[in-house]
């Protein structure tokens, strides 16, 4: 029996498109269903031409339509979206977000974590990348926000080479797995260094919060800049109602400049989470998360051990969490992000006034 039309592309439901998380029949890519004789082609029109994931669309449809009775054969042609399915794309998939602020294309729901040191050197990006893979295991839709403009690490920490897609006046972020990330690394070349002012870097963050398609996420990790700079203020402004958590090391001067970025947290209206000690060990001592956790009267949420499987995972770019979760420090990785999610949301309101200039 020959199968129907109506057979194919209810099986074609399935078939999820890897960066958008939509299927296919939802996003209207399929423009064509032929049947010959137990031959299905199937047509679907892709975002952009040359889409680094045409293959799992082949391997998508083979395997929906294998258990579809009558079809013996299954081939793909594919073709590229006209302007005008693109903008309507765009418009259906910004049309399923609730903005968090006016023009900001992250869902209202969506948990914000901003990961923050007062120093360069204490392990926060790995870290980062760490807990956005944990929050991923856990279930939770995660993304992960390099916002450390100067120091982009995450695309290598995770391993992510491909790059965004912009799709009419959207971007769409690379994903690993079911992980979304956006970084400023993806725009420049040759490991060419970052030069640009306070504004540039201002609007940098804004687009990446504008026009990035992040979709319904439950947790967006923010890998913040070390230190009180600029766009550590920009991001208290953009993003109202989210939460820090301190990184520090054990040494007392570590802790010392950390209070520094939490005092900055504090002063933004971001809501203060918690202090995490990383590197803890022989070598850097311990103790210093919980002085400066009594110290901020907040929770100490964790302690992760000094571990030369941290940075060998992440210079392979697979995150400990995945590559040895038995491990300790993949461990704490993971009760770290455990003890975030059990903590209960408080909303802050963003920067309430504006903050003062030298003239």
């Amino acid at each position: 029996m020959e199968p129907q039309r109506e057979q194919i592309l209810k099986a074609l439901e399935q078939v999820i498109d890897p960066e958008l998380k939509r299927n296919v029949v939802e996003l209207d890519m399929v423009r064509d269903v032929r049947v010959e004789d137990g031959d299905v082609t199937v047509g679907i029109a892709l975002t952009v031409a040359g889409c680094p994931l045409r293959s799992s669309f082949e391997q998508q449809v083979a395997q929906a339509l294998a258990p579809v009775e009558g079809v013996e054969r299954v081939s793909l042609e594919f073709g590229v979206m006209t302007p005008e399915e693109r903008s309507t794309l765009t418009a259906r998939l910004r049309g399923s977000v609730t903005e968090r602020t006016k023009g900001i294309q992250l869902d209202r729901e969506t948990r914000v974590i901003a990961v923050a040191s007062g120093k360069g050197g204490v392990g926060k990006s790995t870290l980062s990348a760490n807990l956005a893979a944990a929050f991923d295991q856990l279930g939770q839709r995660t993304g992960i926000l390099d916002a450390d403009v100067y120091g982009h690490s995450i695309p290598h920490l995770l391993g992510i080479r491909q790059k965004p897609v912009a799709v009419d006046r959207m971007i769409v972020p690379p994903v690993r797995g079911e992980l979304k990330l956006m970084s400023i690394g993806f725009f420049l070349e040759n490991n060419e260094p970052v030069m640009w002012r306070g504004p540039m870097l201002h609007r940098a963050l804004e687009q990446f919060l504008t026009d990035v398609h992040w979709g319904e996420l439950d947790t967006l990790v923010v890998d913040m800049p070390p230190g009180t700079g600029d766009v550590s203020i920009s991001l208290g402004q953009l993003l109202p109602r989210a939460e820090a958590v301190i990184v520090t090391t054990p040494q007392p001067l570590a802790q010392e400049v950390a209070a520094r970025a939490a005092l900055m947290a504090r002063k933004t209206n971001m809501r203060l989470l918690g202090v995490v000690e990383n590197m803890s060990g022989d070598a850097f001592g311990s103790g210093g998360g919980e002085r400066l956790a009594e110290e901020l009267e907040v929770p100490l949420l964790g302690t992760v051990p000094l571990d030369p499987s941290l940075r060998e995972s992440g210079d392979l770019g697979t995150p400990l969490v995945e590559s040895d979760p038995g491990s300790e420090a993949g461990r704490a990785i993971t009760a770290l992000a455990e003890a975030i999610a059990a903590t209960r949301r408080e909303q802050g309101v963003g920067i309430v006034k504006s903050l003062p200039v030298l003239s």
